[in-house]
């Protein structure tokens, strides 16, 4: 029989950076709060955004743990940080008007992909229409010969 802390996930640190940044990882984050709990969260977005004309980079987090006081549908605006050593670290963003921002921010870029994807989609089915049309009148001149 397994020991149980053999179990029990392995828990590494990593840089979250790195972590936000990788386009590949579909993983949950795993943050540890100040009472020591892990709390886990699902990726919506990383947003670079200036703030007193300095940027920043801002992450938005969807808890897929209960929290007290965030709804199921809600999501959390974090702020990429150092600590006293040098390390990344996030913490929410606790000044409202900016948090509202990266989500308007957010919404925005949200907007604009969608607004692309339809474009690619309407340009995909006219080149579709067009190649469809050129095979149709060709097949009807070979008919005609």
């Amino acid at each position: 029989m397994a020991d149980k802390n053999e179990e029990k996930q392995e828990v590494q640190a990593l840089d979250i950076v790195d972590v936000l940044l990788d386009q590949d990882n579909k993983d949950p984050i795993v943050l540890m709060d100040e009472k020591g709990r892990q709390l886990t969260f699902e990726q919506v977005a990383v947003i670079p955004y200036e703030v007193r004309k300095e940027k920043r980079l801002y992450c938005v987090l969807k808890p897929l743990d209960k929290i007290e006081g965030i709804g199921d549908d809600e999501a959390i605006v974090f702020v990429v940080d150092q600590d006293a050593e040098g390390n990344s670290i996030i913490k929410i963003e606790e000044d409202e008007e900016v948090a509202i921002a990266v989500f308007d921010k957010y919404y925005d870029l949200l907007e604009e992909a969608q607004k692309e994807e339809q474009s690619k989609e309407s340009t995909a089915k006219t080149t579709a229409k067009k190649s469809s049309s050129k095979v149709a009148g060709k097949k009807a001149t070979d008919e005609n010969k």
